[in-house]
């Protein structure tokens, strides 16, 4: 049951941080907005260092680089996909993608599920992809760049979360440390190879910021999650993210909540329902 509640934070400040770096990315390149959720993302790691303790074991350090790669990757790409559109189809190829591969991962590993588990997790699935899709997602036609990289997107997601979930239990904060120190690097690299291309936009810096503090926020209550629960059950529902994300554009922006996200909201409350009895 923790590890449930771990999973439902950590998918809701996802999709918080998501709506953020979103609409900070409409202002500026991309990389201009992660070059600051990065870091930003870095500096609440070390805050919770002396808090939550870390060990840089040699396993801490490797998974944690990896994760941090891979997060690089994902915070590109995903912004990326989402400024290519369209937004009602490729969202949920990512979400879904960013769900199912970690469920593999824990399923192969030896993870079993009760009953219930095995009805919830298919449900949670579905939930993610109804939660994502808005209206017209059944006719719009993204180009094969654009599904190229919401499956990039989901992949690097996915990796990410494997990564911390492979990390040493007993290494704290260490990973994520890591991940965001290699992130926060690799980014700024990027960036400054590409620094003409970047345009001459101002980032929105308090929004890129709370983009980052907040994924930074989600990573931990992941990886606290997939501690002390099953990865398939913790990766599932922390891709539920875009209700989140859903709900700050109906508060903030007014945008409309349709038909299928209101059943795939339904849905995700059945399936966690179904998951807190395993």
């Amino acid at each position: 049951m923790i590890a449930l509640l771990l999973a439902l934070g950590s998918s809701l400040a996802y999709g918080c941080a998501d709506f953020l770096g979103g609409l900070g990315a409409r202002r500026a390149h991309v990389l201009r907005t992660v070059m600051i959720a990065a870091p930003a993302s870095l500096a609440v790691e070390l805050l919770l260092w002396p808090v939550l303790g870390a060990s840089f074991s040699a396993g801490a350090l490797g998974w944690g680089a990896a994760s941090g790669v891979a997060s690089a990757a994902a915070f590109a790409l995903l912004y990326r996909t989402l400024a290519i559109g369209p937004m009602n189809v490729l969202s949920p190829v990512t979400a879904l993608v960013s769900a199912a591969l970690p469920v593999g991962v824990g399923l192969v590993q030896g993870e079993h599920l009760a009953a219930a588990g095995l009805l919830g997790l298919p449900l949670a699935l579905v939930a993610v992809v109804l939660v994502s899709a808005g209206h017209g997602a059944g006719t719009a036609r993204p180009s094969r760049r654009a599904l190229l990289s919401a499956f990039g997107a989901g992949a690097a997601i996915a990796l990410q979360l494997v990564c911390l979930h492979q990390a040493p239990s007993d290494s704290g904060v260490a990973p994520l440390i890591v991940g965001r120190a290699v992130s926060s690097a690799v980014t700024l690299a990027a960036a400054g190879l590409m620094y003409r291309r970047l345009g001459a936009e101002r980032p929105a810096y308090a929004m890129s910021a709370a983009a980052g503090a907040l994924d930074s926020v989600a990573n931990l209550l992941f990886l606290l999650a997939a501690r002390s629960g099953d990865l398939a059950v913790v990766a599932v529902i922390t891709a539920l993210y875009p209700a989140g994300t859903v709900l700050l554009a109906r508060g903030v922006l007014a945008e409309r909540i349709h038909r299928g996200q209101l059943v795939g909201l339904g849905t995700a409350a059945v399936a966690v329902s179904l998951l807190a009895l395993t």
